[in-house]
């Protein structure tokens, strides 16, 4: 994936700062990504989720609203009429920019709130994702003020919601107050995602249920469990995200640009940590990495995991299409294999070099006599990896002109 920063006027004469990120190719759709209200473009959930939409051939426009991160304005000013006006401000300049419309809103916290709001005066949109959203933007001001009260007109009230200190004035109190949002929600009429955790200490689950309540369907839920409301730990904003993203693409188009070539693989770098990779074989998308023991992000396996991978699956089907050839009742086939570096005098082959050793273990179930498994064993040395990685073999590497962008 690539990734662009990019400035755009918000509607107001003021910048908000974003990244484009962009899939491998051409992208089949484009989503709006809104952070919370103590977040910025670059929480856990907004790098997560733009990561996992561009895998599955989805760009993403995220930013900082008016006020936060690198985005000129004040948030006290902007208030959530004004967020909303920045979602538009942004699918505006998307569509200028890249010539195509955002077709997938996605929201965290009071930007769920945001882009049920907005989606209303977004038409080309087709679907909208909501994490740990309040029900009424109101639900904020409530951890502002208590009792109803009214600030003195010069006064701001704060509070700390993941280790920052945010303070308001009663004018976004009053903002907040205004949006009827179950209108909103009922008035969607796309297929709504709300994604929650029942242990959400900011935003209650109650406002999950009442959201969910209020929409039409097609409608889901989905609980994030255990998982706090800013998503702070890697693993569950990586569930979030991965959710949101297999469940938009049932919404949005096929991919946009022609899968690489039968027979090819392609492989280019993601621009996420040192040594993430996207791979595109047919219409499937995978992502490679290194285990972090030696600087990777583990986000996907490594070349030799592939390797593995590629022994142990090719084994399997071969078992299989012998067994099924021969009729004999083999009912299940598994296999393992481990990949080290060793010394070639421990090796049937003898030497001082080092070789690489993958060990198969293999399973099979069914009422199989012992001759049986013998012949299934000696099928497993027939497959087609099997025998390409133990004959001498050739890779011929030619350099190719990148292509204009």
């Amino acid at each position: 994936m690539r990734q662009e920063r990019v400035r755009f006027d918000d509607g107001r004469g003021g910048a908000l700062a974003g990244e484009l990120v962009q899939p491998l190719g051409r992208p089949r759709a484009w989503a709006l990504f809104a952070h919370c209200f103590a977040c910025s473009r670059r929480s856990h959930a907004a790098r997560r989720v733009g990561d996992a939409l561009a895998l599955r051939g989805i760009g993403v426009l995220r930013f900082d609203f008016a006020g936060v991160g690198q985005s000129g304005g004040e948030l006290a000013e902007s208030g959530f009429s004004g967020n909303v006006r920045e979602l538009e401000a942004a699918a505006t300049f998307l569509e200028a920019e890249v010539g195509a419309p955002a077709t997938l809103l996605v929201g965290h916290s009071l930007g769920g709130a945001a882009v049920i709001a907005a989606a209303g005066n977004l038409p080309a949109v087709r679907a909208v994702a909501t994490i740990g959203a309040p029900a009424s933007p109101a639900h904020l001001g409530l951890k502002f003020k208590r009792d109803g009260e009214k600030l003195p007109a010069d006064a701001e009230a704060c509070i700390v919601i993941g280790g920052q200190r945010i303070c308001i004035g009663q004018s976004f109190l009053d903002d907040l107050e205004r949006h009827d949002l179950a209108s909103d929600v009922t008035a969607l009429r796309r297929p709504l995602l709300i994604l929650h955790a029942p242990r959400d200490e900011i935003v209650g689950i109650d406002e999950a249920g009442k959201l969910f309540g209020a929409a039409k369907h097609p409608k889901s839920f989905v609980s994030l469990d255990d998982a706090d409301h800013l998503l702070t730990d890697a693993a569950d904003a990586a569930y979030a995200a991965g959710v949101i993203a297999a469940w938009a693409d049932r919404y949005l188009p096929a991919e946009a640009d022609p899968p690489p070539a039968e027979g090819a693989v392609e492989v280019r770098e993601t621009g996420t940590g040192r040594f993430q990779q996207e791979v595109r074989v047919g219409h499937h998308r995978l992502v490679a990495d290194e285990p972090t023991s030696v600087g990777g992000d583990d986000a996907g396996p490594s070349p030799y995991d592939l390797l593995a991978a590629a022994l142990g699956v090719c084994t399997s089907m071969t078992v299989r299409m012998y067994a099924a050839h021969k009729q004999l009742p083999l009912e299940g086939v598994g296999v393992e294999v481990c990949h080290a570096k060793v010394h070639a005098q421990d090796s049937e082959r003898g030497g001082s070099a080092k070789i690489d050793r993958l060990t198969r273990r293999l399973t099979f179930e069914g009422s199989l006599d012992d001759a049986q498994r013998a012949r299934l064993l000696e099928i497993a040395d027939r497959c087609p990896v099997h025998r390409t990685l133990e004959r001498e073999n050739e890779i011929v590497t030619e350099l190719v002109a990148p292509a204009p962008h």
